[in-house]
């Protein structure tokens, strides 16, 4: 029995199939968000774009495919299924057999899951990965079995549990959305606090919001959390990492601070007391919602992409007739709690845990 098992470990090993946490929910989901970003993410950005500015290129149909028209923006979010697969894979180190194979398998995954296809992808490209890498080059004829295992196995397991896992994500985020609904101020604050920590720890807020297609009042609250993350550790470390590090937090990641947090886990008070505090104020006071691409909400500032889609959602509300134009308190509240209220909230709840003595000079340096 043991020989059994070191065989079976040693084969894992040459296989480079490494089951645990850390490989799956750290890399693999955050690669998940690097194929959502590249695909949905900026194909909506593209066509807000195009259709803002008035470029025919970006707005004209450059393709029918089973009878429905595509732009530019529309093609490449067409793909996010493949796009998130082959992430997964790149992260979960593929051959390259089973890599190209796995554009099918996210493709099926994806659109079996509804709009809960992200989670579905997620689970799905991380079997069918490890189920090819097992098979490739074991046989003399790899260059067909294993895309054919691959491709199979992906399918096959798409057809049987995408369904249910995406009604189950679409149903725990509609049960989110509606709980913010009915109690904006507390859920406010959990929505805040939860999503903006899990963007500073080596988690990705975004496949997560994405997953469980977090838009309307709790994807605003999503996004405040994770912009006081972003702009409070970047305006209370600026003693300390100057513009470079105003930038790179500010509109990079927080989670460069991750580091640090481990070393002192007081510095993060500011930055989570502050997303306790705009999170409300979003559902309660400015009422921002998201109706973006539900990857967008758990962005933050990075590249401003949270943002960008908190605008397109207001573009796609006045061409539903839902909304008659975007007026300046709508700007006033989506700045206020992207930059100002983070940057004034995190430097007061700093400055305190520096008189006390939990913060000190040094503490939040980036190497």
């Amino acid at each position: 029995m043991l020989t059994t098992m070191n065989r079976f470990r040693e084969f894992l090993k040459r296989k480079n199939i490494e089951i645990s946490a850390t490989r799956y929910f750290i890399d693999a989901m955050g690669a998940m968000a690097q194929g959502l970003f590249c695909s949905l993410l900026i194909g909506t950005i593209i066509n807000t774009i195009g259709t803002q500015l008035g470029i025919g290129f970006l707005t004209k149909t450059v393709a029918t495919v089973g009878g429905t028209n595509y732009t530019v923006g529309g093609l490449a979010s067409a793909m996010s299924g493949p796009a998130m697969a082959v992430a997964i894979g790149y992260a979960l180190h593929c051959p390259p057999m089973v890599l190209f194979s796995l554009t099918a398998v996210g493709f099926a995954a994806n659109a079996l899951g509804g709009a809960g296809g992200p989670l579905a992808v997620f689970f799905i490209a991380i079997l069918a990965a490890e189920i090819g890498k097992a098979v490739s080059k074991e046989t003399k004829i790899d260059i067909l079995v294993t895309p054919l295992v691959t491709i199979l196995t992906g399918v096959a397991i798409s057809a049987l549990i995408a369904p249910p896992i995406g009604k189950a994500a679409l149903k725990l985020g509609s049960i989110i959305m509606w709980a913010t609904e009915l109690q904006p101020f507390l859920m406010g604050i959990v929505v805040s606090v939860v999503v903006g920590m899990i963007l500073t720890l080596p988690i990705s807020s975004a496949a997560i919001c994405a997953a469980l297609q977090l838009t309307g009042l709790a994807g605003g609250a999503a996004v405040a959390g994770c912009c006081a993350q972003m702009i409070g550790f970047a305006v209370i470390s600026f003693r300390e990492n100057k513009w470079g590090g105003l930038v790179s937090q500010g509109l990079g990641t927080s989670m460069l601070q991750m580091g640090n947090i481990v070393r002192n886990p007081r510095i993060w008070i500011a930055p989570t007391l502050a997303s306790a505090i705009t999170g409300p104020i979003a559902t309660c006071v400015f009422h921002l919602q998201m109706n973006g691409p539900a990857v967008s909400s758990g962005m933050g500032t990075c590249g401003l992409v949270g943002q960008i889609g908190v605008y397109s959602g207001w573009v796609n509300e006045i061409a539903s007739s839902a909304r008659q134009a975007i007026v300046f308190s709508d700007w006033f509240g989506l700045v206020m709690i992207s930059f100002i209220l983070p940057a004034i909230l995190a430097l007061a709840i700093n400055y305190f845990c520096r008189k006390l003595g939990w913060v000190k000079d040094g503490d939040m340096k980036l190497n």
